[in-house]
């Protein structure tokens, strides 16, 4: 890069921020968050701070759920964008990539650039970044080239994607990253897909992982489609359910999600296919092996009697 491009790049940036835009654009109102808030120079030239490795060993056990709930999706992924020129991050809740996927030829590239494990992307370190920008506005987004901050990470293209976690909380962020100076904006938008399919799978393997021991039901969003995941337990009451289910049906991101009746929450019509054939069935073979003791069914089945009861009702066994 030669020294007129950090300079005018400086210069650019500074004016976007002076001319009041940061009100009217979300990359301009990133910019001066890096600027005036971080007290970050858009010219400046240090490298990337790094975590030592027992500091980055200490960051992937704090997410050790989510680095093996990324695997699969992760290896789907750089699949699929890999032989372009771009490699996969995970990062975690401080911007710090704490996984990645690559490709051999690139790596001394990405490396350089800083776009490795135990690198630290937040925007109060670089500025405005696909991780950093994409943890503070919680939303997918793409920083291209020269919208970036700082002068020394124009070459760069960089699509993230929060991922949150089994209670609805921001746990990291899913990027890709380019090193082509030829990526094309079809192409960036097929990326911008491609990560955000990666990121929903990676959301419900958490979901599932956390909720176990749990019935998972998938709900509609009120336009027909993926709503996310439901987690119901053996007394069908709803404990646990993904960020996106939340918005399906009605519950604040923020909001603690106390135990509530399925039926309650979800509908008498979805709470019954989702559950009641296979439910009626385990009850009705619990009741058989008690010979038709409701006691020792319940016993059986790890539930109160009064619950059990309450499942021959709405069955309509008899007993």
């Amino acid at each position: 890069m030669n020294g007129s491009m950090p300079r005018h790049h400086a210069a650019r940036v500074e004016a976007a921020i002076a001319s009041g835009q940061a009100a009217r654009s979300a990359l301009v109102a990133s910019w001066r968050r890096s600027s005036r808030l971080h007290r970050l120079d858009p010219g400046g030239r240090t490298s990337p701070l790094r975590l030592t490795e027992a500091e980055l060993l200490q960051a992937r056990e704090r997410v050790a759920p989510l680095l093996a709930a990324a695997q699969v999706a992760m290896d789907r992924l750089y699949q699929a964008v890999g032989a372009s020129g771009c490699c996969v991050l995970l990062a975690d809740g401080e911007g710090v990539p704490v996984d990645r996927r690559g490709t051999a030829a690139d790596d001394a590239t990405f490396q350089s650039w800083g776009l490795w494990t135990g690198a630290v992307w937040s925007e109060e370190h670089e500025g405005t970044n696909g991780i950093g920008t994409c943890l503070v506005e919680q939303r997918p987004l793409t920083i291209d080239r020269d919208q970036h901050f700082f002068a020394r990470n124009t070459l760069l293209s960089c699509t993230a994607v929060p991922i949150y976690d089994h209670e609805a909380s921001l746990a990291g962020v899913l990027d890709v990253s380019s090193c082509r100076a030829d990526r094309t904006d079809a192409f960036s938008s097929l990326i911008a897909l491609a990560a955000g399919e990666a990121a929903k799978r990676i959301e419900a393997d958490l979901f599932r992982r956390a909720f176990s021991h749990a019935r998972i039901v998938l709900t509609q969003a009120a336009d027909g489609q993926y709503g996310g995941l439901v987690a119901v337990d053996a007394d069908d009451l709803v404990i646990g359910a993904t960020r996106s289910a939340r918005a399906a049906i009605g519950i604040a991101p923020g909001q603690a999600l106390q135990p509530v009746p399925a039926a309650d929450l979800l509908g008498g019509d979805i709470t019954r296919d989702h559950l009641a054939g296979g439910q009626r069935a385990v009850v009705q073979r619990a009741l058989l092996r008690a010979g038709g003791n409701v006691s020792a069914a319940a016993k059986a089945l790890g539930v109160s009697r009064a619950t059990l009861h309450r499942k021959l009702k709405r069955f309509e066994l008899d007993h």
